[in-house]
């Protein structure tokens, strides 16, 4: 009964852990879940307030299928004011999470067979929103002498007839790596050599860079591909409200009139409560997230720290979201203690989730032997975690 494309399809492997560390726990193991890509802050009160005003005024009922127009206006404002670009509002559509806008926008572009360059290590959802489209994913492996970004001449190689979209996710999940202008520039110089090639900028972390960097867009470093990118943002990481489901994508008219035309008939409009609540977010005051960030910063020194201080581990200093890719090369081949050889990053990340502490094999995300760390929770449990990391490294022969 099942379709064959859907055993091709592999569950988020964040959800994947985090459910089994829940089981644990419930079995009454200790266990520490630095596996979600949450943030541990409330939702800003200003935004609260908006979404408890839409219930109490009545407006619960359907919106319309792209969105609010106040949340659309509310939209072209931001962009314009923190990015230097130009959008109506008919140039953007809402859904139910960044995750939906992109997999609307795969939906309506691709054919089977048709190509989409995903640099690694990625988001899960952008090689399986791909293949549930009938797409093809590329997969252009970065390194970590490299700082994990796209290699422009790999990016080249990587080009064929097919190919349809590339995917930029900057700040990097799962590595915290920033394309910067320069870099940005070199990827635009390739872009227009291939004019079949467009590209789907995913920005949600934007807010989430440290060290006093900037964050840069594609279309800053190359205004000239704005008739074919999609930018893709929302409203989960900084401003915590990941359970508010609300997403956003602005690109050309016709892309974004057949994503609304596609969401119609999957999903209709995203919440309206959470879109009133939006609306607030992007209109007020961003004294908040500076803090919040100020605080992710100093959780990443101490992980990092902490991290740098186990042997078998290596890591780069992420320049944003909140994550820690680290690399477990040095662990692979040593014994547990009941004499197990751990040879992948699953292995490894298995080990230490009955250790004590539950995170994501880089196999997850198309580059080992890693795993993330989230440093999306407060600095005594990163300790915690980080002890028994070194504990559970420690034991292994």
């Amino acid at each position: 009964m099942i379709a064959e494309h859907m055993s091709c399809i592999k569950q988020s492997a964040s959800s994947v852990v985090s459910a089994r560390a829940t089981e644990l726990k419930q079995q009454g193991k200790d266990v520490i879940s630095l596996s979600a890509g949450e943030p541990d802050f409330p939702t800003p009160q200003h935004v609260q307030l908006a979404g408890i005003r839409a219930i109490v005024e009545g407006k619960t009922k359907y919106p319309p299928i792209p969105g609010i127009m106040p949340l659309r206006e509310a939209v072209c404002r931001k962009l314009a004011r923190e990015n230097a670009l130009a959008y109506t509002p008919d140039q953007v559509i809402a859904g139910a999470g960044a995750k939906q806008v992109i997999f609307n926008a795969l939906a309506v572009t691709l054919n089977p067979g048709d190509e989409v360059i995903v640099p690694a290590p990625y988001f899960g959802c952008y090689v399986e929103e791909t293949a549930l489209c009938k797409g093809v994913p590329v997969v252009v492996e970065t390194t970590q002498e490299e700082g994990f970004r796209l290699d422009p001449q790999r990016l080249e190689a990587a080009i064929t007839p097919r190919t349809k979209w590339l995917i930029l996710n900057n700040p990097n999940n799962p590595s915290g790596a920033v394309l910067g202008l320069g870099h940005l520039k070199g990827i635009a110089e390739v872009l227009r050599r291939h004019p079949q090639v467009w590209v789907l900028s995913d920005d949600i972390y934007e807010h989430l860079i440290f060290d006093g960097k900037a964050f840069h867009s594609i279309l800053e470093a190359a205004p000239d591909l704005k008739d074919r990118t999609l930018v893709v943002n929302g409203f989960s990481k900084t401003f915590c409200m990941t359970g508010w489901r609300l997403g956003y994508g602005a690109g050309p008219q016709l892309l974004i009139k057949n994503m609304t035309k596609y969401q119609s008939q999957a999903t209709s409009g995203a919440n309206q409560v959470a879109q009133w609540a939006g609306v607030a977010a992007l209109d007020g005051d961003m004294g908040f997230a500076v803090r919040q960030r100020a605080i992710f910063q100093e959780r990443r020194d101490l992980v990092m720290k902490l991290i740098g201080q186990v042997p078998g581990l290596k890591a780069e200093k992420p320049e944003g979201a909140f994550y820690v890719y680290v690399s477990c090369a040095g662990l692979i081949g040593k014994k547990t203690p009941d004499g197990a050889v751990l040879s992948t990053d699953p292995e490894v990340a298995t080990y230490l989730l009955y250790e004590g502490v539950a995170m994501v094999p880089g196999e997850a995300f198309g580059l080992s032997p890693f795993f993330r760390v989230s440093f999306a929770t407060d600095a005594k449990t990163l300790e915690e975690a980080c002890r028994r990391i070194a504990a559970a490294c420690a034991k292994l022969k």
